[in-house]
């Protein structure tokens, strides 16, 4: 190590811990205190900012990596679970459909064949022919 750049560091490093003096707080000495740790527009300028713009532009397409990925991986889990909620519906309509075609069978039976009203009258309604005795058992 040469003692030209070690001094460099030492200096550096009492220049960054010298203690300001306090002051009233006013936007001047806020300025001049950004100035001392930065440098002036010039100086920032002149090193290229003091982040390298391909570091900023590495960053900015990582973050937008990230957000595509994070917004393919919820709509994927949301189509897995609304395909698993079509196939319970269609299982649902399903049985309701054949539960709609035996209860239209059922009433085309109640309109049309007298065995099948005789005996619903008969469960239903507690109805007997006028021929027969009820004997209820306990």
């Amino acid at each position: 190590m040469s003692k030209v750049a070690n001094t460099y560091w030492v200096d550096e490093r009492i220049r960054s811990q010298r203690v300001l003096p306090r002051s009233s707080g006013s936007l001047a000495s806020m300025q001049q205190i950004s100035m001392e740790l930065i440098g002036t527009r010039t100086e920032v300028r002149r090193r290229g900012g003091i982040v390298p713009s391909w570091v900023v532009f590495g960053m900015i397409l990582l973050a937008t990596f990230a957000v595509c990925v994070t917004v393919n991986m919820r709509t994927h889990a949301k189509v897995q679970v609304a395909a698993q909620q079509f196939s319970a519906m269609q299982t649902d309509v399903e049985a309701l459909r054949s539960l709609n075609q035996s209860l239209k069978a059922e009433v085309e039976r109640l309109r049309n064949d007298p065995r099948t009203i005789e005996s619903a009258a008969r469960a239903s309604l507690n109805m007997v022919r006028s021929n027969e005795y009820v004997v209820p058992v306990d």
